[in-house]
């Protein structure tokens, strides 16, 4: 088969045993790759119950088949691993040019077991794997760690590394590659520095096979034409990233400002991709094989001014509306900070909010804080993602994320979260989908599971009306196979405003000369969700956790156009659980267990 290298890299950090095997077909052809397969091998291999941060814990760095192709933005891979942040599934993903590196130098799978005494980290040069000292790069930035590596092993060589905050473990620290690309959520960061694993480094000089080329060309000419015709892949996120959602989520009324007490922030033009643009804007940066182009190349502007990446979206809402904050340029300066030292800004910013509100209403002081910690502080938000990062004062406890946080000073419904997840940028109350995808994601509060946005608010590829509920379990369960399906091909989400599972399904088709039809794909991504969940139950998993804070669920929204509202989870999740073939409890029937082969 094309596509796959059909090589696995197995390397026990804790005896130095490093080999390599042949990938599993039978899991390859019912799990794809990516997403998928990763999850799979964590699932067969993982012991029950295992602790996280124990050497017991697998690393897994997996591609997909289409990653390092041409056509669309074949450049993904996924860390999957147990997340220390809920004990549950995650699997985070990530672009840029490491994962093609992997491939190009011959593997599709990095599983990382054991832990090293010392710090380490992993050089590959095609079949030459070597595991190298770190003392001298352990406590340096990513930044830093990428520029001695490339001296120290290859100029060419593309990383995937943690900062100081990975090794300190903070609970939502993320990996970083390429600089500033970031595998970000749900602390797969943390249990690589569990590990004492600084980086890998890889340098491949290899290609991808393709199984019919003629076929594959074709298929990716499809996927350019349609790109290029969508007014999202086309224009808005070429033009102005993805913080050209800024405005238009605003005024949609459902962007949380204050920690979810409010739907509406004056001067919100302040942080929007357009003011990014006009100001601040370098030039646009692309991933490997990507023709969008969304990476923002930008000046982060202070006492000395420096050239980064970003901030995206979800960081300006997190560190930025969530936090009462329009202030540009602290925003900048945090992602800036966020991406140094290896931390997932969504979690940061959310926590920090819980922590504001946390404030004001005088559950914690300035003798817990050591500085006032209000809405609208930006200097206090920057010195607290800093406090994060180095696990100092405050930041050692805003370093567990809102729920610890909350919890720890007995104020547990001020978490704005699922599963101990903080949201992102998107109100649960306002749009019903996104809600309903929330409370059922398999690594908690996540919207790239199942952008319901799409439909909700941009109406792509068609428009829902973002308060109904009529017909939105269908569309989140769909939402949420699609997206499993793009995640374990090694495709971009972002792919999907232009694209569908039929053009996926071409381009893999192609690549793999596997011959599987539309709906072929989307049991594939089913079954995948439904073992994601199967992990989590016997984990621990209480199918109660599958629900919104009271927040969302009892509080309506206070202002502008969607006044008045709340998620109606209480009739939503009943319908999910139907459609999904689970009991009323939230458990996987036999039929649709024996329906999807994982008996």
């Amino acid at each position: 088969m094309g596509g796959w290298q059909n090589k696995v890299l197995r390397i026990n950090l804790s005896n130095k045993k490093i080999s390599t095997e042949g990938l599993n077909n039978n899991w390859v052809k019912s799990f794809l790759g990516g997403r998928g397969l990763g999850v799979k091998y964590l699932f067969e291999e993982l012991p029950e119950k295992t602790d996280p941060f124990s050497a017991d814990n697998k690393l897994i760095f997996v591609t997909g088949p289409l990653t390092g192709t041409y056509g669309a933005a074949n450049g993904r891979y996924m860390v999957v691993t147990k997340s220390p942040l809920n004990n549950f599934i995650t699997s985070s993903n990530s672009g840029g040019y490491f994962p093609s590196e992997l491939k190009y130098a011959g593997y599709d799978m990095i599983i990382i077991e054991g832990k090293s005494e010392r710090p380490v980290y992993i050089a590959i040069y095609n079949d030459k794997v070597e595991i190298r000292g770190a003392t001298n790069i352990w406590g340096k930035t990513t930044f830093e760690t990428e520029e001695i590596i490339k001296r120290e092993f290859h100029n060419d060589a593309k990383i995937a590394c943690i900062g100081p905050a990975g090794e300190k473990q903070v609970l939502f620290s993320c990996i970083i590659n390429d600089k500033y690309r970031a595998a970000g959520r749900s602390g797969v960061g943390a249990v690589m520095g569990s590990k004492n694993l600084k980086a890998i480094a890889v340098r491949g000089t290899g290609g991808v096979k393709i199984s019919d080329k003629n076929a594959f060309r074709k298929a990716a000419q499809v996927t350019y034409s349609l790109i290029k015709k969508s007014p999202v892949t086309a224009e808005g996120l070429p033009k102005y990233g993805t913080a050209v959602l800024v405005n238009i989520i605003h005024e949609s009324g459902l962007m949380p400002v204050n920690n979810f007490l409010r739907e509406y922030i004056e001067n919100v033009e302040n942080i929007s991709g357009e003011r990014i643009a006009e100001t601040i804007l370098k030039r646009n940066k692309a991933c490997m094989s990507c023709i969008i182009g969304c990476g923002r190349v930008a000046v982060v502007r202070g006492e000395k001014e420096v050239i980064g990446e970003g901030p995206e979206y979800e960081p300006i809402w997190s560190m930025g509306a969530d936090c009462g904050i329009t202030d540009l340029d602290a925003i900048t300066k945090a992602n800036y900070i966020c991406n140094a030292y290896g931390i997932d800004p969504i979690s940061a910013g959310g926590t920090i909010a819980c922590a504001m509100e946390m404030f004001e209403k005088g559950i914690i002081t300035e003798k817990d804080t050591g500085m006032p910690l209000n809405f609208g502080n930006s200097d206090a938000m920057v010195k607290m993602i800093e406090a994060i990062c180095k696990r100092e004062g405050f930041g050692d406890v805003l370093a567990l994320g809102s729920t610890r946080l909350s919890e720890k000073y007995g104020s547990p419904e001020i978490s704005m979260g699922v599963k101990k997840l903080e949201f992102p940028a998107y109100d649960g109350r306002v749009a019903q989908g996104i809600g309903l995808n929330y409370a059922t994601s398999n690594r908690g509060a996540c919207h790239v599971r199942g952008y319901t946005i799409s439909p909700e608010i941009l109406g792509v590829p068609e428009k829902f009306d973002p308060v109904e509920t009529q017909g939105k379990a269908e569309l989140v369960k769909t939402f949420q196979d699609v997206t499993a399906v793009v995640d374990s091909v090694g495709m971009c989400l972002f792919t999907t405003f232009a694209l569908t599972i039929n053009e996926i399904k071409d381009l893999f088709n192609a690549a793999t000369g596997l011959s599987y039809n539309v709906d072929d794909m989307l049991h594939i991504g089913e079954r995948i969700w439904n073992l994601e969940r199967l992990f989590n139950l016997r984990e621990g998993l209480n199918p109660e956790e599958d629900t919104l804070p009271k927040r969302l669920l009892e509080t309506p929204v206070s202002e502008g156009p969607n006044k008045g509202l709340t998620s109606r989870l209480d009739i939503l999740l009943p319908e999910y659980y139907k459609v999904r073939g689970w009991n009323k409890d939230g458990l996987i029937e036999k039929e649709t267990l024996q329906k999807l082969n994982l008996m």
